[in-house]
Parts: C-alpha cells; structure tokens; sequence
C-alpha cells in the first residue's frame, strides 16, 4: 500500500500500459468496458448440463482438448482461466451447434458470446 501511494505522489503512470507490463507473462488480456459489461450475463450458467446433450462424439473426437460446452462456458467465465486452451476448446463446436445450446439453455447464458470473447482473449484463434 505504501509502496502504491508513493508511486501516485510522484506520478508514475498506471492504466493499461502498466496493466499490460504486469500481466504480459501471465497472458492475461485487458478487458474492455464493453465486454465488461457483457461479464455478468457469462456468470449465469447453472451447470446443468443441458448443453452437453449430444457432444459425446465430438468430445471422444477431440481427444481431451475439448471437455464439452458447459466445460468451456465455465471456464469462460468464473475466474481468469486460460483462454488459449478454452480457445482450443471452442474449436470444436461450430458457431451454429453454440447457438442451438443457447435455445436450449435454462438460464439464458450467451454462449456464442462467451466463446467469441474466449477466442479474442485467446489471441483470435480461428474457429470451426
């Protein structure tokens, strides 16, 4: 906290320059105010179940890369996870079969959202 004060006193800059410096080894991304305001509509997952219906094959198919939608919706979304490997994740369902579990899904979570802003964190990795 000193340490915090003095720094102020004399002006050193804070702000996404310093977030970037200070988080760039552990690649954790900025978040925008935009998508900040999209976050708490990520958190609504109830871990039902409901979107997994029907993914044994592609999960079997991936090989452990892809543990499933509610897996990656999760990861997204409860603390800072690793978006490079739910990016790796989201790979495997195509953007049509993510907006068919949002029909189905009893709390409303935007899961094409999520995988979009998963994706983007992740560096923008191609998708299916």
């Amino acid at each position: 906290m000193v340490r915090t004060l003095l720094r102020r006193l004399v002006g050193e800059k804070r702000g996404l320059a310093a977030f970037r410096r200070q988080y760039a080894a552990d690649a954790l991304p900025p978040v925008s105010a935009e998508e900040r305001a999209q976050m708490p509509a990520f958190g609504r997952c109830i871990a039902c179940g409901l979107c997994d219906r029907g993914e044994a094959e592609r999960i079997a198919a991936s090989g452990g890369a892809y543990p499933g939608v509610m897996g990656l919706v999760l990861a997204g979304a409860r603390s800072m996870p690793d978006f490079r490997a739910a990016a790796v994740g989201f790979r495997w369902v195509p953007a049509a079969v993510l907006a068919e579990k949002e029909r189905v899904c009893p709390a409303a979570v935007p899961i094409g959202r999520i995988a979009e802003f998963v994706v983007s964190k992740a560096g923008g990795e191609a998708r299916l």
